[in-house]
């Protein structure tokens, strides 16, 4: 039997912070992944109050993209370096910069976690990923699991973007 390769994906990450986008944050992810191609507006992130008793009040979300495609294989391993970059964020014991890489393909968005539930299929070194976002018929289509935040139409633009600058990207790849 013959394996395919996979197709690369782009990797991006959702960044909820009370520190806004810090120099050495953008320093440290580009020695990490690459340089950052995309990042999004800010916007007040007030979908659950789940991370206000780590991170405080203020809280903002925002996306993040890289102009280097990955092995989807890659996400436990991005996991892993953004857990630790975290660390270097903690002010008394909480987070105050929050990192949760996904990938993007032409046809869903992929997002990796520490938490196991019921729709999540492990991945390696104790890590989950789960299908967060479905694309069909020119839109994402979410599901019962889906985080509030993906679910609305701000986040889901920004990642609409993100894709056709995803497929541009492969465009160019197999054209070389």
């Amino acid at each position: 039997m013959e394996y395919k390769p996979y197709d690369d994906v782009m990797l991006f990450m959702g960044v909820l912070s009370v520190k806004g986008f810090p120099q050495t944050l953008r320093a440290s992810l580009e020695k990490n992944f690459g340089p950052i191609k995309t990042i999004s507006d800010p916007f007040p992130f007030s979908f659950t109050d789940y991370y206000v008793p780590e991170m405080g009040e203020g809280i903002e979300r925002f996306f993040i993209s890289f102009s280097t495609l990955v092995s989807p294989s890659s996400l436990a391993d991005v996991k892993v370096i953004t857990n630790e970059i975290e660390k270097e964020y903690e002010e008394n014991g909480g987070r105050k910069i929050n990192l949760d890489p996904g990938t993007l393909s032409e046809s869903n968005i992929i997002l990796a976690t520490t938490k196991n539930r019921s729709h999540r299929i492990a991945i390696g070194q104790n890590l989950y990923a789960e299908l967060t976002l479905m694309y069909k018929n020119r839109e994402y289509v979410s599901f019962p699991w889906t985080y509030s935040d993906y679910k609305s139409e701000r986040v889901q633009n920004t990642l609409l973007e993100f894709r056709k600058d995803y497929l541009l990207m492969r465009k160019k790849f197999i054209n070389k």
